[in-house]
């Protein structure tokens, strides 16, 4: 697309990879940038950078934690995991599944409704953002928890549940498509990362004894699982174009300079240990602080640690021999931020870098193939004489999901038994078809059975509900087996939709509406066509004297494409 007079979000616009995306969005005439960084501090800093540079353009900023709440961006992930009111908040917003107010509470979501950008760049380090919550040390001391119960086991268990990395990340990519597709973003352009700079298993920069640690895998698998969804959202229809650059080495530099080397955004003090500190060797060797901790001083104050040092922006600061052996032949290596940015940029405007792993996966997994394709016709006809053979139907079991798939299987399937054709059921009042539909529910023991067997409810017209032991939906609550469901016509209804035999006159509305719909479909194609512009015509419908015999299962998916939206892409 051209980049030229449109509006871009940059999220991580301060780091590394952001600012030089940034400058590049400028060289491509944007009309104006969100900034959107992590602390304010940096964002303002580097707006005002801009703003002396380029006063053409428009520069906003924004920051905080976009994966929470918009009203919690600002609060920091060690009070997210201390406080129970903010516990409370995460876990429901996270492990909940995402209703309305999950994603208009959002912080990414009020982002893109606040500024509604053509384009959306993300340069966060979402992997590390995820991975680095350290959920094995969670799980250590829950561990030591369970075995020790005391009053603080329930805030234990509580951070365990809140630094799972797979349900942030689900939660995460669910709120950002949502709020694109309101928004009418048209690219979203993912930073990734490999997690190891392009190195394998074997690489020797790590985080522990392990090699390489726990979290360092840790990253690199949320870091894959982050690309597969994206791929699962470039072949959602009606969205942007999604593209991901994953750089395979290390990122670098922002600055060569001398000053205090600052770990975790804390000065390293110079401590003063004397020879006569030293510990003998002998019995159990202890990690704790020793009490009395002195520093070499000037001016009466303890020194920092000072030398010349590479700044490399999000991964911190690195000495001479640190970053000569990183970047060294045969180890991690480095690419530029502006070489990244540059192909973000081309990648945006259409270009066709090769860099893009939405792309290559795209072009590398298996799709549906002409061989399954033509022995689907075997398999289905072995099914259809079993059936025969039989005497039993096979209609829906409710193992593949959802339910909902189940209910239009078992709705479809009632018509079918009841009045054979569309023109059966379009000559009949929906009062009438209710009461033939009801009528049979009624009489056949074994066909109630199977419906109600499966964990779908029938709810007849009288308002009353058959039902089996299970009931897929309302959906259970995890850990609350006996929660109980408040019974409001809304409730009724969507439980409905999603998952039970519907007997209601209403419902018999909607079947004949259907009805119509495919057949001014089949109607609308002209009779002397007979190219290959449409799959699902006169022929797949089996239309026979002007009628169509009823067929549950291409009925389901006809509602599944043009009801639900779920037609793949490709």
């Amino acid at each position: 697309m051209e980049i030229k007079n449109k509006k871009a979000l940059v999220l991580g616009g301060a780091g590394l990879v952001g600012r030089a995306i940034c400058r590049h969005l400028i060289m491509e005439d944007i009309d104006s940038i969100i900034i959107c960084s992590l602390f304010k501090h940096e964002a303002e800093e580097f707006k005002e950078q801009l703003g002396k540079e380029y006063p053409q353009i428009n520069f906003q900023i924004e920051w905080g934690d976009v994966f929470l709440r918009w009203e919690h961006k600002d609060v920091s992930r060690a009070d997210i995991l201390g406080k129970q009111e903010y516990r409370d908040v995460f876990l429901h917003d996270v492990l909940n599944p995402l209703n309305r107010k999950i994603l208009t509470e959002s912080a990414f979501y009020n982002l893109l409704n606040k500024y509604k950008p053509d384009i959306v760049i993300d340069a966060m380090n979402t992997a590390s953002i995820l991975a680095y919550q350290n959920i094995f040390g969670s799980s250590k001391e829950t561990y030591a928890a369970i075995h020790n119960i005391d009053d603080k086991t329930h805030e234990v268990v509580e951070k365990l549940l809140c630094t799972q990395y797979i349900p942030q990340l689900i939660r995460h990519v669910q709120i950002f498509q949502q709020a694109m597709l309101e928004n009418e973003t048209r690219v979203y352009l993912k930073i990734g990362t490999c997690g190891t700079g392009g190195m394998g298993l074997n690489i020797p920069y790590t985080h522990s004894e392990d090699r390489p640690s726990q979290m360092l895998l840790a990253k690199s698998a949320v870091a894959g699982a982050h690309s597969l969804l994206l791929f699962l959202m470039a072949r959602t229809p009606g969205g942007p174009i999604i593209k991901e650059l994953k750089p395979a080495a290390a990122i670098a530099w922002k600055k060569v300079g001398y000053g205090p080397v600052k770990k975790k955004g804390k000065p390293i003090l110079m401590e003063d240990v004397q020879l006569n500190d030293a510990l003998s060797l002998e019995g159990n060797l202890s990690k704790e602080i020793p009490r009395n901790i002195s520093y070499l001083t000037q001016n009466d104050q303890p020194r920092n640690l000072e030398a010349p040092y590479i700044d490399t922006g999000e991964n911190g600061l690195f000495s001479l021999g640190e970053f000569e052996t990183l970047t060294d032949e045969g180890q991690m290596e480095f690419i530029t931020p502006e070489e990244i940015a540059q192909n973000a940029i081309w990648e945006i405007k259409g270009g066709n870098t090769g860099t893009d792993i939405v792309a290559a996966l795209d072009n590398s997994v298996l799709g549906p193939t002409y061989r399954a394709g033509y022995m689907r016709h075997g398999a289905i006809k072995s099914l259809r004489e079993l059936v025969e053979k039989t005497g039993t139907e096979s209609v829906a079991f409710e193992l593949l999901g959802p339910p909902r798939l189940s209910k239009l299987l078992y709705e479809a399937f009632l018509l079918k038994r009841v009045f054979k054709t569309f023109n059966g059921v379009l000559e009949t009042s929906p009062e009438n078809m209710t009461q033939n539909v009801e009528s049979l529910v009624k009489k056949d023991e074994e066909l109630r059975s199977s419906i109600v067997s499966i964990g779908i409810p029938i709810l007849l017209s009288s308002n009353q509900l058959l039902r089996g032991q299970r009931m897929a939906i309302p959906a259970d609550v995890p850990g609350d087996p006996k929660v109980k469901f408040e019974i409001t016509s809304e409730n009724i209804n969507n439980w409905a939709t999603d998952g039970w035999v519907d007997l209601r006159i209403e419902n018999m509305k909607a079947w004949q509406q259907r009805f119509v719909k495919i057949q001014d479909m089949i109607n609308s194609i002209p009779e002397d066509d007979s190219s290959s512009g449409f799959a699902k015509g006169v022929h797949y419908w089996n239309v026979e004297n002007g009628d169509i015999p009823i067929s549950i299962s291409k009925l389901a998916s006809w509602i599944f494409i043009h009801e639900d939206q779920g037609k793949r892409m490709k």
